[in-house]
């Protein structure tokens, strides 16, 4: 089976006729809120039953000042490119990277054949112990 790198899964096509299986109500039943249009509902809602973020108790204080995000990378798209060494510059022109601003991380989903230099800002264990075990280096930005 071929990979599809960046991941990427095609649009639901809808109003395509009856055969299609998205034609008519183009899969949205038969009236009722969500059939119409503008519909959204909001994240968490539960129909009116109290949500379960307001069901649970509160504890403590979670500082958003101290998350930190990342642009993940797995060994698996990492092993697809030629390059020698491997830069976050190099996987944004390849269009592994959506945003070249966050912090690369590597993780370690796939195998490595041959000896390359990644160069990250962060390393899972086991993408640093496989990216050492094909012969390669793994650099800390």
């Amino acid at each position: 089976m071929r990979a599809k790198f960046p991941y990427k899964k095609r649009r639901k096509r809808l109003g395509c006729g009856i055969g299609s299986g998205h034609g008519k109500t183009s899969t949205k039943g038969h009236k009722g809120q969500r059939a119409r249009s503008g519909f959204a509902l909001r994240p968490g809602f539960e129909g009116g039953q109290n949500p379960l973020y307001r069901r649970l108790p509160k504890r403590g204080f979670n500082n958003a000042e101290f998350k930190r995000a990342f642009a993940i990378v797995n060994l698996d798209q990492i092993a697809l490119l030629e390059p020698a060494e491997i830069t976050p510059e190099v996987l944004k022109n390849r269009g592994f990277l959506k945003n070249d601003r966050l912090p690369l991380k590597i993780l370690g989903t796939g195998e490595l054949k041959k000896a390359v230099t990644v160069k990250a800002h962060r390393f899972s264990e086991s993408a640093k112990a496989k990216i050492e075990k094909a012969g390669g280096k793994a650099v800390i930005l």
